[in-house]
Order: C-alpha cells, then sequence, then structure tokens
C-alpha cells in the first residue's frame, strides 16, 4: 500500500489541502497516511478532520493513522510531506520581530529572508536534518516535499548536506500571472507563462496568450495608470523599475530589497502600502478564526473537499501513474540558471512523472533580475552555513549581507542583534561555536 506521510499534521487546513486532494485523486485514494505532529491536541483535530473526508469524499478507501513516534511514521512512506513550524507564532515569531525592532528594523512577514528568516532557517535546519536521518533509515526511497519557509534555505539544505530527495514546493508561481491580470482586469483566458529564478522572487519572464502575443506591454501600461492605492503596489514598482513582475506578494518582497522599508524615508511605508508587521497579525487572525472554525473541521460530519491548486497531490499522481506534470519546482542549481550560483536553490519549471523530478534548462535570465537574485542568495548560502558549521561567525556574515538590514543597521549593531536574537531563541537554537 502506498504510504504518505504527513509531518507538521498539526497544520491542520494545510493537512485538509493536500492530503484532503490525495484522497480525491483516484491513483491516491487508498494510501495509508501517516499523520505525525509533536502537539497531540492539533494532531488529534486533523485526524478527525481527514477521517471525515475519507468517509465523506473518498468511501473510507484512505487508512490513517496518527502518531507521535516520528521513526514510525516515516517507516515505509513513499512520500513525506513537510509542514512544521518550529517555535510557533509564541514565543520564535514574536522574538523575531520584537527584538529587531529594538533595533529600529521593521519586518513585514520574516519567514523567508531578513533577520526573521534567518533565525527561522536556524531553528528549522536542524529538525530537517534530525527528519532526513530517519528518512535515510526506514525510507530512503522516498520523496521529501517540502512546504516549509524559509524555503530556499531549508529545501537547499537538506538537497545538499542529505541523501533524502528533497524538492521545495510554494504556492506562488501557479497564482502568478492570474494575479496579475485579475488585479489589471485582463483575461486569463488560454494565458501561458515562463517562470524562474528563486523561490519567493521568482520572475514572471514571459506571459502570452492563447496565440502568443507578448501581454507585458498592456501589462505596463495598465499598471501605470491604476493610481488608486492597492496591495500590489510593491510588485508594480519592481515591474516598472526592472522590467519585470515577481512571483510572491508585495509585502513579502517589500523585505527582500533595500528600497521600501526604510527608517530615514517612512512615508515610503505609506505611498507603498506596506503592512509593517503584517505576519504577527495573520497569525493571530489565523489562531482567531481556527477557534471559530475548529468544530467545523474536526465534528462535521458532511465535511467535504474539493482538490486545490497545491502541487502536492499532483506530484505523487505524476509519479504514481507515469503521466507527467508540469510544476514550479525548487531545486539545486545544476546549471539550469547559468547566471546564478551552481549551489543555490533555484525556482524552475519542472517535468514530473515516474522517473521523479527533472528540473527543466533555463539558462541566462535577465542581468538585473540575477543581480537581485543573488542578493538574496548570499545570506541564504550563509545561513545554511552556519546551520552546517555552528559557527556564530556565519550567523553575522548572513544578516550583514542581508538587503534589508544591512540598509539599515551597521556591522557592528547587526553582530549585536544577532547575538541577542540568539540568548531569546535560547533553547530552539543549537550552541555555536
Amino acid at each position: 500500500m502506498l504510504k504518505i506521510t504527513f509531518m507538521g499534521a498539526g497544520s491542520t487546513v494545510f493537512a485538509k489541502n493536500v492530503l484532503g486532494d490525495a484522497m480525491v485523486t483516484p491513483a491516491l485514494c487508498e494510501s495509508a497516511i501517516a499523520l505525525y505532529d509533536i502537539d497531540p491536541v492539533r494532531l488529534q483535530e486533523s485526524y478527525d478532520m481527514l477521517s471525515a473526508i475519507n468517509r465523506n469524499c473518498n468511501g473510507g478507501k484512505a487508512q490513517i493513522t496518527k502518531y507521535t513516534d516520528r521513526k514510525e511514521a516515516l517507516k515505509g512512506a513513499s512520500y513525506v510531506i513537510n509542514a512544521i513550524q518550529v517555535g510557533g507564532y509564541d514565543p520564535c515569531t514574536i522574538t523575531d520581530f520584537e527584538i529587531p525592532k529594538k533595533y529600529g528594523l521593521r519586518q513585514t512577514i520574516a519567514d523567508t529572508l531578513g533577520i526573521g528568516g534567518i533565525f527561522r532557517a536556524l531553528r528549522t535546519i536542524p529538525v530537517m536534518f534530525d527528519f532526513a536521518r530517519d528518512i535515510e533509515e526506514v525510507c530512503p526511497d522516498a520523496w521529501f516535499l517540502n512546504y516549509t519557509n524559509p524555503m530556499a534555505m531549508l529545501a537547499g539544505a537538506m538537497q545538499r548536506f542529505t541523501g533524502v530527495k528533497t524538492v521545495g514546493l510554494c504556492h506562488s508561481v501557479q497564482v502568478c500571472s492570474k494575479g496579475l491580470l485579475d488585479g489589471l482586469g485582463m483575461s486569463t483566458e488560454g494565458v501561458y507563462d515562463k517562470i524562474a529564478g528563486i523561490n519567493h522572487m521568482g520572475w514572471l519572464l514571459e506571459v502570452r496568450d492563447k496565440d502568443g502575443n507578448d501581454l507585458y506591454p498592456e501589462i505596463k501600461k495598465r499598471a501605470a495608470e491604476r493610481t488608486e492605492k492597492h496591495t500590489d503596489m510593491v510588485r508594480y514598482e519592481i515591474m516598472k523599475s526592472f522590467g519585470y513582475y515577481v512571483t510572491e506578494s508585495s509585502e513579502h518582497n517589500a523585505e527582500y530589497m533595500p528600497y521600501w522599508i526604510k527608517s530615514t524615508h517612512p512615508e515610503l511605508i505609506e505611498k507603498f502600502n506596506i503592512p509593517l508587521d503584517e505576519y504577527p497579525r495573520r497569525c493571530v487572525r489565523q489562531i482567531e478564526e481556527w477557534k471559530k472554525r475548529r468544530d467545523d473541521y474536526t465534528q462535521n460530519s458532511a465535511l467535504s473537499h474539493e482538490r486545490t491548486h497545491e502541487y502536492g497531490s499532483y506530484i505523487m499522481e505524476a509519479m504514481e501513474t507515469n503521466v507527467p506534470f508540469k510544476i514550479g519546482g525548487n531545486v539545486i542549481n545544476t546549471g539550469l540558471i547559468t547566471n546564478l550560483p551552481s549551489n543555490a536553490c533555484v525556482e524552475v519549471p519542472c517535468l514530473v512523472d515516474a522517473s521523479g523530478v527533472n528540473p527543466c534548462y533555463v539558462g541566462a535570465i535577465p542581468e538585473q533580475l540575477a543581480a537581485l537574485n543573488r542578493t538574496n542568495i548570499n545570506p541564504q548560502l550563509l545561513t545554511i552555513e552556519a546551520a552546517v558549521t555552528l559557527k556564530k561567525e556565519n550567523i553575522y556574515y548572513a544578516a550583514m549581507l542581508d538587503p534589508h538590514t544591512s540598509a539599515e543597521l551597521s556591522t557592528d549593531q547587526i553582530k549585536s542583534l544577532c547575538d541577542d536574537l540568539i540568548e531569546a531563541h535560547g533553547d530552539w537554537l543549537p550552541k555555536y561555536k
């Protein structure tokens, strides 16, 4: 029996999307589904919810089991889906935002780059390496589908320093061109695109209608005419300044570059509608929303599910049926994007079939886009280096090379900030030399 293991199954709504998708997919619907989480309450809630979907949408064909023993959950798995959050909102996300504020350093999301993204990676990579050791022992042929951020750092660490077959998956690629065109009142019918770069900073290199016409001239014209305040202003400005639209949201990209969140120019926050502290607010909203919806998800006997756009089930289906499916995947840059470093984790089109995840050659992307990517790749690589070597100096290097952090703070301030974050995170981090 095909076995799918979900790590961090207490991410109940996300588990519903990915595993619910599997249960309504004929090639996957009779799988053994193993749920693992360190929180027994959330684990039980996910089990109850998925059991209802299995009964209502799948005729009870899947075999769902919950585990608190990680190795038992992984044993014999063909696919391992990762959605953990080490340290959670409280205390670790709060720490990632509040300590930098004392230095005047403000953030929006802090889960991908910036000082918050660096420390999220530093507390997550050791746990991922523990997963890898178990996978190599009890399910060495499994594919590891990583959804946890910071994607490029976590997937890159797994791909370079473990023997686990890993691909990083995000939501932003499949909704990028549709979201852009919808916001500009343009048709999405028959539209196709080409996207490549790095996670959360992938580039819409081409976007064409069904007849092959380039849509960028009309996109840029309409974007320039859109003068009302909206939630995508940073991305419009990036497109105006650098020529191309970027995959991930404006609130994310506002903190990946040095141009938007500046203590010396606070007026930019209002001008570009940048939501400072958005992720903590989002976490609080999600916690409150879950409290309101918990009973609907866990006790509603009529709970149903329709397949979502998440890549997970489509990847597993393609591998099991050998019917190819195209994704945007995060993989090591084995000459795929020729003007980005070879040890970087890049986001490129990949063809999935029974042979696995097969990345597609992209070649050189426009040099200004590669340059922007490299400013993000630098701290990514040094954060991985810090996690592997446990040398504190590499944490300093990563933070000093981060575009937003280095634009706001001096080298001494950055080192002091890192020391304060290491102390505040305590046992959530390993000991550094």
